[in-house]
């Protein structure tokens, strides 16, 4: 049992994981026009941001699926820290980052900050009391 519950948590975070790393690496452009942010060559940063998370969403599917014990993705453990660091990372630069992005744009990205910390407590919470995050 909680073997299938580690395997949920970590498929959620890939799909989460995938699905922003597509969207940003695929449509940088309309990204910046959704956040209100001004166009430039900014679609570079966001596209690396979105290989990063795709690079993630991988290392959290490899994880679950993998046939070699030894041979390890990411696991619990390291996806709380990219989580926490992430939402906390963000809501700063929200916060005290003086962007000049529309409303709509920020509250998409209070949105996203909210679903990866919601995320990472999850993964807190399961992980409480196990001796080691790759259990």
């Amino acid at each position: 049992m909680e073997s299938l519950n580690k395997k949920y948590l970590l498929a959620i975070d890939a799909v989460v994981n995938l699905i922003l790393g597509l969207i940003l690496l695929l449509f940088p452009g309309n990204i910046l026009n959704i956040l209100g942010m001004p166009y430039s060559n900014a679609s570079f940063y966001s596209q690396i941001l979105g290989a990063v998370l795709i690079g993630i969403g991988l290392a959290l599917i490899f994880e679950i699926y993998s046939p070699i014990n030894k041979i390890t993705g990411l696991g619990v453990g390291g996806a709380i820290i990219i989580n926490t660091c992430g939402a906390f990372t963000l809501a700063y630069l929200l916060i005290f980052g003086k962007l000049n992005i529309p409303l709509r744009g920020q509250l998409l990205l209070w949105v996203i900050v909210f679903i990866v910390f919601a995320i990472g407590l999850i993964e807190i919470f399961y992980t409480k009391g196990k001796s080691s995050p790759h259990n």
